[in-house]
């Protein structure tokens, strides 16, 4: 039997053709790209609020072995890190719940390009592995304090500096737009975490210094 030979030939694409298809796939992925950018966003803003719910956690189980307070209102000689607290020492407060945190990654904002991922909390941890600052006053019985939040805040329009930030009545504060599309997350004394606006953060200050302990309407807060 003769082998048949087929007369077909195979057509290459001519160049208006290959101008479609590269200008079909340029188009989706012109589509494409700001979805994924925002579900990358979403995914950064979703794992931040985890971040602090799960500190919440944490201080929330701290409290409950040591009569009801946190780790700022408790000596060290108790176990606590009420003095340090008080010179801005941001590490000292998380390193004292280390047990309930049981990892320092949590305290790295995915989205805080400034910053490392510690790999324990005693070997060089500092304020460079931590993304949130600390309320120095909040206390579980005030539950609508704010406890915690991302760091990446202006106040009076400047940015904050690592330290104690004194935070009185009539002060503005607002996020910087490096984090979370130009808004933020905080934490809550009764361990719950949302986002917020900067108008919303403001709202927050003056609610959670309503009614509370603080001196003079001034929230203490710890920047790292």
């Amino acid at each position: 039997m003769n082998p048949r030979f087929s007369h077909q030939r195979n057509r290459a694409l001519t160049l208006t053709e290959v101008l479609v298809v590269i200008f079909v796939i340029a188009f989706a992925v012109a589509l494409l790209l700001p979805a994924l950018a925002a579900a990358k966003r979403k995914h950064a803003r979703i794992g931040c609020v985890s971040n602090l719910k799960q500190i919440g956690i944490a201080y929330r189980l701290w409290e409950g072995d040591n009569n009801g307070k946190y780790p700022m209102a408790v000596s060290v000689t108790n176990g606590g890190a009420m003095e340090l607290v008080a010179t801005g020492n941001v590490a000292a407060c998380f390193q004292v719940m280390s047990n309930e945190l049981s990892t320092p990654k949590i305290l790295l904002c995915p989205e805080d390009t400034h910053r490392t991922y510690a790999t324990n909390f005693s070997t060089g941890f500092s304020g460079a592995h931590i993304s949130y600052f600390i309320s120095a006053d909040a206390v579980e019985i005030y539950p609508q304090m704010i406890l915690d939040g991302d760091d990446n805040l202006l106040v009076d329009g400047k940015p904050v500096q690592p330290g104690i930030l004194n935070l009185r009545t009539g002060t503005t504060i607002a996020w910087t737009k490096d984090r979370h599309h130009g808004n933020g997350n905080i934490g809550m004394a009764d361990g719950s975490a949302q986002q917020v606006t900067g108008d919303g953060l403001n709202s927050a200050v003056v609610s959670s210094t309503s009614g509370t302990p603080t001196n003079n309407a001034t929230s203490r807060w710890l920047i790292p």
